[in-house]
Parts: structure tokens; C-alpha cells; sequence
């Protein structure tokens, strides 16, 4: 195989391995006709007692114009390879040292179809793996112009404690449940602690201050279908249904969370009690394109790596993710550029230009919310090392943790909160304070 072609595929292969997957339950794939050299099927993380249990079934191959009758079936096959290992590989084809991937003494043979008789259409073999790292399993085919057929399942785990009992989360993951756990009871806390504050602040109490409550709710009924997930997933190797609530909470608070901001930011239900046009415009933009990301994030889990389109909806998840994360802070600029100018010449909208100073707090943190959950965490999992992958989901839990702590307590119900309550006293203060401004200015 002519290592140029292989280039592309690499590539592709190396942003699979960049974005720090960890599908790791018993996965099903299904190839059909396919012909690109490098197909990479899952990732794990092994220790020192890992196991592979690949099956493959209805093998088939074809080609509009070679002869399927002398292959060289060595050049196909399964094998299993760490990230650094695959940089090598990819010099070593650009250095034509070798042509195919399988041929490459840095990755682990798995299984390759010259020892499949030829009445055979199906093999099922054990790998055992006691080197600890991040593997990736990948198949490739170095036959120029054949395609393959074949139901690919592929069961990947870990031999943990004296009777051996299977753990199907990868090395570094296998404390998530508990993680998700844990947070999913701070999250049902602060919940309730929320409907006690509005009890005793009744009084003072919007119709936002309910959404945020439906919000903190949603965030806790993620969490906790997201902890019975990777629980029944780490014992069985399937979600056993769990991934489907997962994914309808995971939805919903998605799309709460970034109207809450929008809300939040346009002054809504406290300020005043309507929306602009524009500000409206921004919320069904929000919405339908959360809608995307979720379908996206679905289908990118659902379907994995193997699939021909999964780069393509990995590159429009993170699209939409972005638009959406720029999209919430359009409505906080408008509010604090409209009453700026207002408070020029109108007292009342001198004493809103202070509370916008605070709303300005708000999109200072917004926006670091938006970078350490996008950014910060991202590169959090590329340069962890395996065993400590956990530590990036923490991470981002605390972050989303302190987002919402800090917008319940600047927003929280008070009679004398800054957001609320503007008197007489204020209003001159606030005028006065404006006018020296002004003078001090000239």
C-alpha cells in the first residue's frame, strides 16, 4: 500500500486518539464495504490484568477490480496500539519502512485474517494484556481497492480484586460512578436548600428564581443517571437503559442552563419583565442549536469511532458547542451597552448602570465558566495520564459547581440584594456619583 494513502487515515486516527474517548463497554460494529486502510473501533485503558475479547462475524470481501482470489491476508487484521507508538507508525509509512500498519513491530497483533481458513467467516479470540497503558483497538486493511464487510463485537476490560471480577470502565475512569454520585447529592442538597430559601424569601421571590431552582434539579438528575450508567456499565458492560435518561436529562439541562444564562443576562423577571426582539432571537437560536449538540453528542457515542461520519459529528458538537457558549453573551453586552447610555441622562437608569456593574461580574464569570469547561478541561485530558482521567471530570464538575453556586447566591431572593431593590437614596447616590464622574472626566 502506497504510504500516502495511509496519510489521511492517520491523521483522522490521531484526532481519535486526541479527543481522549473512552467508549469501553461491550461495543457492536458493523462495517460494510468499507474500504479506508485504518478503521479505529474503541479505546482503553488497561492495567496490568486487561483482556480483549474480539468476535467478528460474516467476514466478506470485495473489489470492482482486483482478483479476491490471491490476497494477502496478512495485510489485514486487528491490532492493538498506544497513541505514542502510533506517532511512530505514521513515520515509519511516510518513511516507506514499512506499507502496511500490521507490519510495524511497535503494535500488538491481535488477530490478522491469514489465519482464517478460507470456509471461515467468523473467528472469536482472548487477548490478554498485562502491559498497563491507554490502547487503542483498530483494524486495518492494506489492500489497495478491497473492501470489507463484517459484525465486529469487541469487549474490553480489566481483572480487578482475588476473584477476578471484570470491571469494563478503562483504568483511570473506573471511580466515575462514585464521582458522579457524590455530585449528584450536592446537587440534590443545594436543591433543597434552595426550596427552603425561597420558602423563608417568599416575598421576594421571581419567577427566575424557580427556573434556576428547575435547573439545579435537572443538573442532579443528570448526574445520578449518569453514575447508574457508568455503574452498570463498569460491572456488565452495558448501561442497561440508563444512558437513555442520561441523555434526556443531559438534554434538558442543557437547554435550561443556557436560557437561565440568557435570562439572567437580558435582566429578565427582576429588571423587567419582558424580552426584546433580539433577545428572543438569541433564545431560539440557543435552543435549536442545543438540540443539534445533544443529537450530535448522541450519535458520536451511540455510533463510535468506527462509523465513516463520526469525525464529522465530533467537528459539529464542538460548532455547535461554541456558537452556543458566544450566542448567551450577545444579551449580557446589549443589557449593560443599553443602560449605560440610558443612565446618561435618566437618573433611575444611573442606579441600573450600577447594578449592570455587577451584572459585568456575571459575564467575567460566564465567560471563565465557558473557557475552563471548553478549554481548560480539554487540555486537562490530553495531558493526563490515563490512570488519572477521572481527574478532568472533577475538574469540570467543581467549575460547574461554583457557576452555579455563585449565580444562586448573586441572584438569590433578598430585599436588600443589589439586583432587586432600588429607593429614593440609591437613586440620588447613584446620579450623584454619575454627574462627578462626568465632571471629573471634562
Amino acid at each position: 500500500m502506497d504510504p500516502c494513502s495511509s496519510r489521511f487515515p492517520s491523521i483522522l486516527f490521531l484526532l481519535f486518539l486526541s479527543t481522549s474517548v473512552a467508549f469501553s463497554e461491550i461495543r457492536k460494529s458493523e462495517i460494510r464495504s468499507d474500504d479506508r486502510p485504518i478503521i479505529p473501533l474503541d479505546e482503553f485503558g488497561f492495567t496490568h490484568s486487561g483482556r480483549l475479547e474480539l468476535d467478528a462475524s460474516k467476514i466478506s470481501f470485495s473489489s470492482d477490480n482486483n482478483n479476491l482470489d490471491n490476497l494477502d491476508l496478512s495485510k489485514v487484521g486487528f491490532f492493538l496500539c498506544t497513541r505514542d507508538a502510533w506517532v511512530h507508525v505514521i513515520q515509519q509509512l511516510e518513511e516507506e519502512e514499512i506499507s502496511c500498519a500490521l507490519q510495524s513491530d511497535l503494535v500488538k497483533h491481535v488477530f490478522t485474517f491469514n489465519h482464517l481458513n478460507k470456509k471461515e467467516a467468523s473467528f472469536s479470540t482472548v487477548f490478554t494484556e498485562n502491559d498497563a497503558d491507554q490502547y487503542s483497538l483498530v483494524f486495518a486493511n492494506c489492500l489497495q481497492q478491497v473492501k470489507v464487510s463484517m459484525d465486529v463485537r469487541s469487549a474490553m476490560f480489566n481483572l480487578e480484586g482475588k476473584k477476578g471480577g471484570r470491571d469494563y470502565l478503562s483504568a483511570g475512569r473506573t471511580v466515575l460512578p462514585k464521582v458522579y454520585f457524590l455530585f449528584s447529592v450536592i446537587y440534590f442538597s443545594l436543591a433543597a436548600t434552595w426550596i427552603y430559601l425561597l420558602y423563608r424569601k417568599r416575598l421576594t421571590v421571581f419567577a427566575i428564581h424557580f427556573f434556576m431552582l428547575g435547573v439545579v434539579i435537572l443538573k442532579a438528575l443528570n448526574l445520578l443517571c449518569e453514575a447508574e450508567d457508568k455503574s452498570y456499565i463498569k460491572k456488565t458492560g452495558n448501561a442497561h437503559g440508563w444512558d437513555v435518561l442520561f441523555y434526556i436529562f443531559n438534554f434538558l439541562k442543557g437547554i435550561t442552563l443556557f436560557t437561565l444564562i440568557v435570562l439572567i443576562g437580558t435582566g429578565w423577571s427582576f429588571l423587567k419583565p419582558y424580552l426584546q426582539d433580539k433577545e428572543k432571537k438569541v433564545l431560539m437560536i440557543v435552543i435549536p442549536l442545543q438540540v443539534v449538540a445533544n443529537f450530535a453528542q448522541v450519535v458520536i457515542d451511540e455510533t463510535g469511532p468506527y462509523g465513516q461520519d463520526w469525525v464529522t459529528w465530533k467537528q459539529i458538537f464542538l460548532l455547535v458547542d461554541v456558537v452556543c457558549c458566544c450566542a448567551v453573551l450577545f444579551p449580557i453586552v446589549w443589557s449593560i451597552k443599553n443602560l449605560r447610555e440610558a443612565a446618561k441622562t435618566d437618573g433611575k437608569a444611573a442606579v441600573n448602570l450600577v447594578k449592570l456593574t455587577l451584572f459585568r461580574h456575571y459575564y467575567i464569570v460566564v465567560i471563565c465558566y465557558i473557557y475552563f469547561t471548553r478549554v481548560v478541561v480539554y487540555a486537562l485530558e490530553t495531558i493526563t495520564s490515563y490512570k488519572y482521567m477521572w481527574t478532568s471530570v472533577v475538574a469540570s464538575e467543581l467549575a460547574t459547581l461554583a457557576f452555579y453556586v455563585f449565580t444562586g447566591y448573586k441572584f438569590r431572593p433578598e430585599v436588600h440584594n443589589p439586583y432587586f431593590v432600588v429607593d429614593d437614596e440609591e437613586e440620588e447616590a447613584a446620579a450623584e456619583a454619575l454627574k462627578l464622574e462626568d465632571e471629573f472626566e471634562l
